[in-house]
């Protein structure tokens, strides 16, 4: 990901949480996006993991709303570019 793509994707993540569409899920795109850009300088492995099996948990809707986020942040797709 180029420094301009990560610097546009983090703006919109934030715009976004602000305005309060989905905060959780913006909160998990920000943190995907610079595991995306910044790799193993940003976080240990065992935190990615941990915030990629966030995607899935079927108890907390906030939880899985983050880790969903992170998920996407990865691969900087949002919910507009998988529709």
């Amino acid at each position: 990901m180029s420094a301009r793509t990560y610097r546009i994707e983090l703006l919109k993540a934030r715009t976004l949480r602000k305005r309060g569409d989905r905060p959780e899920y913006w909160t998990g795109y920000e943190r995907g996006l610079r595991r995306a850009f910044l790799g193993d300088q940003f976080g240990t492995e065992q935190e990615h993991e941990l915030w990629l099996t966030f995607a899935a948990d079927g108890v907390d809707p906030m939880r899985r709303e983050r880790g969903q986020g992170y998920r996407d942040g990865l691969l900087v797709l949002t919910p507009e570019t998988t529709a």
